[in-house]
C-alpha cells in the first residue's frame, strides 16, 4: 500500500490474497478542521432489526408503567445498561384483516412489512418491500453491501405450506426486497464472514483451506505495516483493535468447523455454523458489527431462530421444544420456561449492544449511531396472539433516555415503520396496512 495524500479514503481497503479487508473509521481519513472532519462527527444513522420467533410472555415483557421511570421486567432486565437510548414500545399490532388472527407464517411476513400476506402455498407469494430494504435504498448504496441478512435455521429447502394455507417462504426470512421478492437469508458464519472480508469459493474450497488453517488475515500483514506507518497513535490504536475482533471471529469460525469436518456423516452440509446455539448467535451478532464497524453495511436484519422452531435449551435448563413451550396454556411451569427462553435472547442480544457501546465511532459509538429495533410477530404466543407486539428500540437514534410508550391500542406496526423511514429521510405516505404515524421519538 502507498499512502500518497495526508487523508485515507473512506473506502480505502487493505488487500491480500483473495482479500479486500474494508477500515473501519480513523482519523487519518478526516484531517482536522476540515469539513470532512466535521461530518465525520456525526456518522450515518445505521440500523438493525433483530427478531425472536413464537411470542413472549407479555406480561413478564412489558413494564407496568409508562413514561421515564418505568421498571425494568424480567426479560428487559439485560437491556437496562443501555437506557441511555431505549424505547419500549406497547400496543403494536400485526396486520390482522376482519377477525383472522394468524400463525407463525403471518407473523415473521408481516413483522417488517407491516402488512397481511397473501394466502398461497405456491410460488406466487406476495407480501410488502420491508422497512430494511426501504431503509437499504436510502443509506445503503454507498456502501458495499446494501443490507445484510442473518439468521441461524435454514429451512430454505422446504416447499409448500409450512403453515396451514401459507408458502414456507414467509417463514424464512423477514426481509423483503419487493413485495414477490423475500430475500434469503445466510446462517453460515463462514459464509458472512467472507462476503464482508473476502476469500469467497465454494463449500470444497473452503474446506480445503481450512486444512491449511490459514487466515486471510496473514496475507494483509505488509499491507498492514505500510498503513500504520502513516498513522497516528489512536488510529493505529482503532485499527489494532478492530483486526484483532476480525481475527477472533475468524478463530472461532475455524473452530466450529475444525469440529464440523471431523463429522462424516453429512460431508455435503457448509461447514462454518456451530452446533451451540449461543455461539452461532454471538457470531453473527459479532460479524454484524464488524460490518459496520467497517462500513460494509449500515443495514442489518437477523431472525435469531426461526417461527415453529423445536429447538430446546439445556444450557439454560429449557429441555422441551421451543414451539411446544409457547404453547403453555396458561400452565405455570411452562409459562416460567418460557419466560426463561425470552431473557436467554434477551441476554444474547445484550452482548451485541455492549459490543457496540464499546467500538469508537466518530464522535461517539457505534450504538450512539445505530437505530436497532428488537421484537416479535407474535405477542402471546398461547393464542397467537395479534398483538400487543413485544418492541423495544435501542440506540442513539431512539433518542435520550429510556422511555415506555404507549399507543393507542391495537396500532399498526406499519406507522412505527413509516417513524423508521422518517428517521432515515425515506418518507413514505403509507406503510403497509398503516394509519399514520406514531410518537415513539417524541
Amino acid at each position: 500500500m502507498f499512502v500518497t495524500k495526508k487523508s485515507l479514503s473512506r473506502r480505502t481497503l487493505l488487500r491480500g490474497m483473495g482479500t479486500a479487508l474494508s477500515l473501519p473509521l480513523l482519523d487519518a481519513m478526516f484531517p482536522a478542521l476540515t469539513p470532512m472532519a466535521k461530518a465525520a462527527a456525526t456518522p450515518n444513522l445505521r440500523f438493525g432489526a433483530i427478531y425472536f420467533p413464537n411470542g413472549a410472555i407479555m406480561l413478564e415483557f412489558t413494564p407496568k408503567t409508562f413514561g421515564r421511570d418505568f421498571g425494568f421486567t424480567p426479560i428487559l432486565k439485560p437491556f437496562e445498561p443501555y437506557k441511555d437510548g431505549l424505547v419500549v414500545v406497547t400496543n403494536l399490532t400485526r396486520s390482522h384483516p376482519g377477525s383472522q388472527v394468524g400463525d407463525h407464517a403471518v407473523s415473521a411476513a408481516g413483522f417488517l412489512t407491516g402488512i397481511w400476506p397473501k394466502r398461497t402455498e405456491a410460488e406466487d407469494v406476495y407480501a410488502n418491500t420491508s422497512i430494511d430494504q426501504v431503509v437499504a435504498k436510502q443509506i445503503g448504496q454507498q456502501s458495499p453491501l446494501p443490507s445484510l441478512e442473518l439468521a441461524t435455521e435454514d429451512f430454505s429447502g422446504y416447499v409448500g405450506g409450512c403453515s396451514p394455507g401459507f408458502s414456507c417462504s414467509y417463514m424464512n426470512t423477514i426481509s423483503w426486497s419487493s413485495p414477490k421478492t423475500p430475500l434469503p437469508m445466510e446462517t453460515n458464519p463462514r459464509v458472512v464472514f467472507e462476503r464482508l472480508f473476502g476469500e469467497p469459493g465454494t463449500s470444497a474450497e473452503r474446506r480445503a483451506r481450512l486444512t491449511k488453517q490459514r487466515s486471510i488475515l496473514d496475507s494483509l500483514a505488509e499491507d498492514v505495516k505500510d498503513l500504520e506507518r502513516d498513522l497516528g497513535t489512536r488510529d493505529r490504536a482503532r485499527l489494532g483493535d478492530y483486526l484483532q475482533n476480525v481475527r477472533e471471529i475468524e478463530r472461532r469460525i475455524q473452530q466450529a468447523e475444525t469440529r464440523g469436518i471431523s463429522e462424516t456423516a453429512a460431508p455435503e452440509v457448509p461447514i462454518g455454523t456451530p452446533d451451540n446455539f449461543g455461539e452461532h448467535v454471538s457470531l453473527m451478532f459479532d460479524l454484524a458489527a464488524a460490518a459496520f464497524q467497517a462500513d460494509v453495511t449500515r443495514v442489518f436484519t437477523f431472525m435469531m431462530s426461526r417461527e415453529l422452531s423445536q429447538r430446546t435449551y439445556p444450557q439454560i435448563g429449557v429441555t422441551e421444544q421451543h414451539h411446544s413451550v409457547s404453547h403453555h396454556l396458561n400452565n405455570a411451569q411452562k409459562m416460567a420456561q418460557m419466560v426463561k427462553i425470552n431473557t436467554y435472547y434477551a441476554e444474547l442480544y445484550a452482548k451485541f449492544l455492549a459490543k457496540l457501546k464499546a467500538t469508537p465511532d466518530g464522535d461517539g459509538t457505534l450504538l450512539d449511531h445505530s437505530l436497532l429495533a428488537y421484537g416479535a410477530g407474535m405477542a402471546d404466543s398461547n393464542g397467537h396472539a395479534s398483538d400487543p407486539l413485544p418492541m423495544v428500540l435501542i440506540g442513539g437514534g431512539a433518542g435520550k433516555g429510556a422511555r415506555h410508550v404507549e399507543l393507542p391500542v391495537r396500532t399498526p406496526i406499519g406507522n412505527l415503520w413509516r417513524n423508521v423511514a422518517e428517521r432515515y429521510e425515506a418518507n413514505v405516505e403509507q406503510f403497509g396496512d398503516s394509519t399514520g404515524k406514531t410518537n415513539v421519538f417524541a
